[in-house]
């Protein structure tokens, strides 16, 4: 078997945690996943062990003895817990590079340190609700999926970044079916799950009641469950999401499909806040990311715990053996 690619590791925010983070996976994953980081070296802490490669195909030999990077330079300095809108321009080249480096062969998969929205729009007209959609556009495709996981659960929000109050009106027919498609074709790829077990959540309190709390579960959710079904797709619900995430209930499925964010992020966040790890499905290519912001009021004190983005780079590793 071929020596596997390096993992590349967009920078992020320069202001937040996602570079000191970054340096302590690299200490923990050196002598097991290789990684290149895409950003500008000036921006790392103080005495990290680093190498220029000019080539992604030097991250490998590198990375046992210092940080592999692919340099870019940002212009001006990182202020710790200060984003400034002048790097919006360099946070998002990285991810672009970095993109195109997996697509292009030389990387094995991305993972993206966490970015500031507000900070991309002031410094770039960021025009994309996150990095979910960003990534979808960068990829041509428009199905592209949110998953959020960890070692207990998964979940995947059928509705993403929109208002609350949006969500009934957004959340169609067609949405939800793809959805599905795309998370059960993931689980097989990806994750190595011959017949996934999907659990789905209706999208009112008690699914619904029959009607009497909402009739969406009746008018469009049922309906579309009942459609994959009969393609032999194996789903439970639409469930009351109230009673879908205590131990027994998860022990059911593999995936919880959510109606909106708040629905599937709370319980994940529960049950691992350090460890969940951001996952996009239906992409060419294999993305991952702490599942976490960019924690400025923290950031470079030193004390940011590095659990979820050295999960996000196993997955991301783990994910593009299962497609090779």
């Amino acid at each position: 078997m071929a020596d596997p690619k390096p993992v590349a590791i967009s920078c992020g925010e320069p202001a937040g945690i996602g570079i000191e983070i970054t340096v302590d996976a690299w200490k923990s994953l050196k002598d097991d996943v290789p990684l290149l980081w895409l950003g500008d070296p000036n921006h790392l802490p103080k005495g990290t062990a680093f190498e220029v490669v000019p080539d992604p195909s030097e991250a490998r030999e590198v990375c046992s003895r210092a940080l592999p990077v692919w340099a870019m330079d940002f212009q001006t300095p990182r202020v710790a817990g200060t984003p400034d809108p002048t790097h919006a321009k360099g946070t998002i080249s990285s991810i672009e590079t970095a993109v195109g480096f997996v697509t292009g062969g030389k990387c094995a998969a991305l993972c993206t340190a966490p970015i500031h929205k507000a900070a991309l729009k002031e410094g770039a007209d960021f025009a994309f609700p996150g990095h979910t959609e960003f990534l979808a556009h960068l990829a041509g495709r428009g199905d592209a999926v949110m998953m959020l996981a960890c070692d207990e659960l998964r979940v995947v929000p059928a509705t993403i970044h929109i208002p609350l109050a949006d969500v009934p009106e957004q959340l169609t027919a067609r949405l939800l079916t793809d959805t599905i498609l795309v998370t059960n074709a993931a689980l097989k790829r990806d994750f190595g799950i011959d017949a996934p077990r999907m659990a789905v959540a209706g999208l009112n309190p008690h699914a619904g009641e029959n009607g009497k709390m909402g009739s969406e579960e009746i008018e469009m959710i049922s309906p579309v469950l009942d459609a994959l079904r009969n393609e032999g797709l194996d789903i439970s619900g639409p469930l009351s999401a109230d009673t879908m995430f205590h131990a027994a209930a998860r022990k059911t499925y593999d995936v919880a499909i959510c109606m909106y964010h708040d629905q599937a992020l709370i319980p994940i966040k529960t049950i691992d806040f350090s460890g969940g790890v951001n996952v996009t499905l239906g992409l060419p290519f294999v993305r991952t990311s702490p599942d976490h912001g960019t924690a400025f009021d923290i950031a470079g004190k030193g004390i940011a715990d590095p659990t979820s983005m050295i999960a996000a780079i196993r997955m991301a590793a783990q994910m593009a053996e299962a497609r090779s």
